[in-house]
């Protein structure tokens, strides 16, 4: 539920480009900045948000971050310049949801659940991201319409309240994890995941990730609009990838618990670059868009609990938000390029197929670089420290 209100409420950010640029005479550029900047201050502060996690508990993080999101969205529906928009929209917003997003969340999850089950738990939870978008999407587009983009942001701010009391059930960090006693210090839990080509190679793949899902995420909507379609459709596309990466989520998740999980990353990744791929070549109708985003919602975010799980499977699940953490900000970077990228390529040629094509050269690599991870758990000369 925690990740159904921060996460929604973020894929939904799409909706406000057009009338917040609009309203304010801006291209869509500063406010592709702003969303860039969120996404790499979420990603740089995932890793001190996880230490914070693992070691004082998920309950104390999520409700910080909580008041920080409600914040940051009411002011965000006050900015009138660009530097406020940046502040708001970007920085804060940015280091509220690293306090109540994935990394924070499946590491609370990951602790409290068996090997064998937890890619399906971590699948299950991440499910809750788009669950939230595809209630949140339409309520979004609805308000934006009947009362404007400034009341419709001041709503959500309410909304996101509702994070403090559902952070109460994620327990405090004595009760959060299966292991009494720590196995191994940070540090060298840190030092170990640095040198292990894997954990690298898992950082670069997830940088893919982040300009795929980061780009579509913020530009589809407009993009759609440009192509001759209404902004409802648009709206309805990213509110029917979300509802199909309910089902994705789970899928992926059901997989990787069942089969080699960086196999089944490089087959998600060669999969977004045909759908994208169909995606340009056939003209673009209703339907296709709709197809589209049906494909690409099965997609969406099975990465996250693959990853995740991959991290926990090879390095253990005492520091798990801390070094998904890491490899997190290695999305976010990925999110800051790709969303970024989106802006001021289409300012300068008035349109997006530049990036469209980036995004299959970056999956193609993705596919190639999961391949020789080595998936087996690493060997300590030391298991348990008094």
């Amino acid at each position: 539920m925690i990740l159904a209100i921060a996460v929604g409420i973020r894929l939904a950010f799409g909706l406000f480009l057009q009338p917040v640029s609009e309203a304010n005479g801006w291209g869509r550029e500063i406010f592709a900045l702003a969303i860039a900047l969120q996404n790499i201050v979420w990603g740089l502060t995932q890793p001190l948000l996880g230490i914070l996690a693992d070691k004082y508990g998920a309950r104390k993080v999520v409700v910080v971050g909580g008041i920080g999101y409600s914040a940051g969205l009411f002011m965000m529906s006050q900015a009138a310049s660009p530097l406020a928009l940046h502040l708001t929209t970007g920085v804060l917003i940015g280091l509220s949801l690293s306090a109540t997003s994935f990394v924070v969340i499946l590491g609370a999850v990951g602790r409290v659940v068996s090997e064998k089950h937890r890619s399906a738990a971590l699948g299950l939870v991440s499910a809750g991201g788009s669950l939230g978008q595809v209630l949140i999407l339409p309520f979004g587009q609805a308000l934006i319409g009947s009362y404007g983009w400034a009341l419709a942001l001041a709503a959500l701010a309410a909304m996101t309240l509702l994070v403090i009391p559902l952070a109460i059930g994620l327990g405090s960090r004595k009760k959060d994890g299966r292991q009494p006693l720590p196995s191994q210090p940070l540090g060298e839990a840190v030092v170990e995941a640095g040198h292990h080509r894997g954990y690298w190679l898992l950082t670069a793949g997830f940088f893919v990730c982040g300009f795929q899902v980061t780009f579509m995420a913020t530009h589809l909507p407009a993009y759609i609009v440009d192509l001759g379609f209404s902004a409802r459709l648009g709206a309805t596309a990213l509110a029917l990838i979300a509802l199909i990466n309910v089902i994705g989520s789970l899928f992926w998740g059901f997989m990787g618990g069942k089969y080699s999980k960086k196999y089944n990353l490089t087959l998600l990744y060669l999969a977004r670059v045909l759908v994208i791929a169909a995606f340009l070549f056939f003209p673009p109708s209703d339907l296709g868009i709709l197809i589209f985003a049906s494909a690409m919602g099965f997609l969406w975010l099975g990465t996250v609990p693959l990853t995740s799980g991959l991290i926990g499977q090879i390095f253990g699940v005492q520091y798990l938000s801390t070094l998904f953490g890491i490899v997190f900000l290695g999305h976010q970077v990925g999110a800051f390029v790709g969303v970024w990228m989106g802006g001021v390529i289409f300012d300068a040629t008035g349109s997006y197929d530049m990036v469209w094509y980036v995004a299959i050269g970056l999956g193609l690599i993705a596919a190639l670089l999961h391949w020789p991870i080595n998936e087996a758990p690493v060997k300590r000369l030391v298991l348990e420290r008094p």
